[in-house]
């Protein structure tokens, strides 16, 4: 495509648009969820699952919709997957029961599972090899934006208007996004014409959803619920069965040699240790910022600010740095960073006040900065430009995985460890969880109630130590991940077909990093 379209600058404002909305709704609705629960009646288990339904069909249906986006054209499925995100989150915002909230999230699920792959895959079809890499790291700059200020947002909304709002905000940004789509976009599609695979398509979303709800239901139920398990282990057996139909198919959703290729499984695997470690530490870091300092939804979502602009100033900065070092050592060198930052929210932030959480905060956000460009720009290299939609769902996929194991794991290390922490004497309404022990104490004597809850938040401290000093072993565990799996390549140089790149890497030699 040699400079790459005449108007790619313009076209990556209307997709980073688009992917705000969809990443801003990851977050947006956590500080709304006290209100909903007064307001609709909804309990523990409903106000899980208004979160929870969004994540689990978004991932669940990404395989399919990139395969479609790919037969079909990128540019219809990300309209329409924008028109049925912005249709559903205005059922969302006039629900007026939980189980209506609960629909209207997993209909925007489906939307965002269609125009998230879209984004990124149109990517790489308007910018040529020695731009995309920049392209990239605002795209994901944007989004890793989008996730951080959505609970700021929310707290915005929640103190002028009613809980309806954090839908509503949707609403504007996907008319926007919708009208900049259609009118400079260019259309792409596979040229090879696919005949769609059916039985893939149902293995996938059957695989995929199996897995996420037990991950996601694991926090309440316990790793070893029948329930859990079945799911964990019935998503795991249909996932091989998926696995076997793409060997075994004429026309396959997915070309199983990215499975073999080094530069696939190192970006992904990374990927996937880079969202466990953000998204599981953000986790705690929240409960600490209301729970222990005590700030507003709104002062919290403040707080984390310096998350965001961390990640701002390291975006831009990342392609310079992959094009000097190569995309291996910048990788390994945010996710390093990264880590640094979450043994600083480990060591030094519990007790301590607010000062320790922003410097955490701040190197956490400056590895993110640095690693998600070159990250993306690899995993999108790994196979050829018409596959990109099904590259980019795989990439959104390996995203939502990381990210609910995050939660999910670090949710239960913290909760083991916090209640492992409280003496024998503290009653048992006070064992499950920090929030829970600071609604119990109301109603208590004063002098009662303080000690419950100091005692409480020293075991939130401990449990604090333990989930974050996790989140950044695995954040290490990525960055060699990177270094040994990923080919040193330069950033920006053009990916090749994973049935190529492997024996290039390993014929010409690898390029030091």
């Amino acid at each position: 495509m040699g400079q790459g379209h005449p108007r790619r600058w313009a076209i990556l404002g209307v997709l980073c648009l688009a992917v705000f909305v969809v990443s801003i709704d990851t977050t947006v609705l956590n500080v709304a969820l006290p209100t909903i629960s007064r307001e609709l009646g909804a309990g523990t288990e409903e106000l899980q699952w208004i979160v929870d339904a969004y994540t689990l069909v978004l991932a669940g249906v990404l395989l399919t919709a990139g395969s479609l986006s790919d037969r079909f054209g990128r540019k219809k499925m990300l309209m329409a997957g924008l028109a049925v995100f912005g249709i559903a989150s205005g059922l969302g915002a006039f629900a007026q029961e939980p189980w209506q909230v609960i629909a209207a999230r997993g209909l925007m699920g489906v939307g965002g599972s269609f125009f998230m792959p879209g984004t990124l895959s149109i990517l790489v079809h308007v910018f040529s090899p020695e731009e995309r890499a920049s392209a990239i790291g605002r795209w994901g700059a944007v989004t890793a934006l989008g996730m951080v200020l959505g609970p700021l947002l929310g707290g915005v909304l929640l103190q002028h208007f009613w809980w309806g709002a954090v839908f509503v905000l949707n609403i504007p940004v996907v008319v926007l996004a919708l009208i900049g789509v259609g009118w400079i976009v260019p259309e792409s599609r596979d040229p090879v014409a696919r005949r769609a695979d059916l039985p893939g398509t149902v293995l996938s979303t059957v695989a995929m959803g199996g897995i996420l709800f037990g991950v996601i239901s694991a926090p309440t139920r316990g790793w070893g619920s029948g329930l859990v398990l079945t799911a964990l282990i019935g998503g795991l057996v249909v996932l091989a069965l998926f696995f076997v139909r793409q060997a075994t198919a004429r026309e396959p959703m997915l070309d199983l040699r990215l499975m073999a290729s080094r530069r696939f499984l190192g970006a992904s695997g990374t990927m996937a240790f880079l969202m466990f470690s953000l998204i599981g530490g953000a986790f705690v870091v929240t409960q600490q910022l209301q729970l222990v300092l005590d700030f507003s939804p709104m002062t919290a979502g403040l707080a984390t600010v310096p998350l965001a602009v961390a990640i701002v100033i390291s975006s831009p900065l990342s392609p310079a740095v992959a094009k000097a070092a190569g995309a291996r050592f910048t990788i390994a060198l945010g996710l390093a960073t990264m880590a640094a930052g979450l043994g600083v929210l480990a060591f030094f932030a519990p007790g301590s006040g607010y000062p320790p959480t922003a410097v955490g905060l701040v190197l956490l956000g400056a590895g993110m900065g640095l690693a998600v460009a070159p990250v993306n720009d690899v995993l999108m290299s790994a196979g050829p430009p018409e596959s990109s939609g099904r590259l980019s769902a795989m990439n959104d996929t390996v995203q939502e995985l990381g990210s609910a194991f995050g939660v999910a794991i670090i949710g239960s290390v913290l909760a083991l460890a916090y209640g492992n922490a409280l003496p024998g004497t503290v009653p048992p309404a006070l064992r499950h969880s920090l929030g829970e022990a600071t609604e119990a104490v109301h109603g208590l004597p004063a002098a009662r109630a303080g000690s419950l809850l100091d005692t409480a938040h020293r075991a939130f401290a401990h449990g604090m130590t333990l989930s974050m000093a996790v989140c950044a072993a695995t954040a290490l565990l990525g960055a060699v991940l990177a270094l040994l799996l990923i080919p040193g390549t330069r950033h920006g140089q053009p990916g090749t077909h994973p049935a190529t790149a492997d024996s290039q890497d390993r014929t010409a030699g690898t390029v030091p990093a």
